[in-house]
């Protein structure tokens, strides 16, 4: 396998989530500031309707209460992901989702608010005709909602691009393919503009990720747009075991089965790396090798 130069995306794995997380705070931190003193000015200095506290706590708790619902679109967006061959059902899926989106940001918001105002002794009206501040809401709601959606989704096709997105070879426009198609030897990478080729037989274990599986090779993870039982079937069943319902290991690789006290078992592949390895499975291994555990 070709060694790339550039970016090291290794590196920045080991940052990546402190990254993601520091992400949204330090975005939500700053969105509060700006909306909260334009809040102030118009609320406060130019009519006085409100005192100096109260602009603040209207941000403080929508801010808060959208915080709350990143993680839960960031699922929605990679369980229906923005693709060429599936925008159109995506785009219905998220439209969909916009709405319960919007009640639920609207429902934490005026929780929040109400036990703030309670704890200072005062009471919150959200307003007499909710269904038309509710109709307001969910104007700004969606747009947040797929200004979410679109976040994540340019990220996720960053982080690809970065570290490798990896696909089956197709089948030429004319002649014979040079391999079989439905029995892959090799695996297509995309990374950085520039493209290569790893072997089958040198991917160590795959994981499924939502619509992808990664192909774990030589501590590099590179995505694969595919479903664990799809690329399951066209691997050397010789070769590649699957040991439980997210995870197949290529035999080459596994060192070490330790059965655990429920029944599962934990598997050592040869870099170390520890993988889970479910009951059902582990007893097809048994089977497979033996009762002795597998060794180097």
């Amino acid at each position: 396998m070709t060694k790339q130069a550039g970016f090291d995306y290794q590196k920045f794995r080991r940052w990546q989530r402190p990254f993601e997380v520091g992400f949204w705070l330090v975005s939500f931190v700053l969105n509060t500031a700006f909306n909260g003193w334009v809040a102030w000015f118009d609320e406060v200095y130019r009519t006085h309707r409100a005192t100096d506290l109260e602009p603040w706590v209207w941000e403080l708790s929508s801010s808060l209460a959208l915080l709350a619902l990143v993680p839960l679109v960031v699922l929605a967006t990679r369980r229906w992901p923005f693709r060429f061959d599936t925008w159109r059902h995506s785009l219905k899926v998220h439209l969909l989702l916009s709405i319960p989106f919007c009640l639920a940001h609207v429902g934490i918001m005026i929780g929040l608010r109400q036990l703030t105002y309670a704890a200072a002794g005062s009471h919150y009206d959200y307003g007499r005709d909710w269904m038309q501040q509710l109709s307001y809401e969910y104007l700004k709601d969606i747009r947040t909602y797929f200004l979410f959606v679109g976040l994540i989704s340019f990220y996720g096709f960053v982080v690809r691009r970065l570290q490798g997105e990896a696909s089956l070879l197709s089948e030429p426009d004319e002649g014979l393919p040079v391999e079989p198609v439905d029995r892959p030897e090799r695996f297509l990478v995309r990374k950085l503009g520039k493209e290569f080729l790893i072997a089958a037989r040198e991917i160590e274990w795959l994981q499924a990720s939502g619509n992808y599986v990664n192909l774990h090779v030589r501590a590099r993870d590179y995505p694969l747009r595919a479903t664990m039982a799809g690329i399951e079937e066209r691997l050397d069943p010789q070769r590649f075991v699957r040991v439980h319902r997210s995870y197949l290991v290529n035999l080459d690789y596994l060192a070490e089965m330790e059965p655990l006290e429920t029944g599962d078992a934990r598997l050592t592949m040869r870099d170390g790396a520890s993988l889970p390895c479910s009951r059902r499975f582990r007893t097809q291994l048994r089977e497979r090798f033996g009762d002795a555990a597998v060794s180097a």
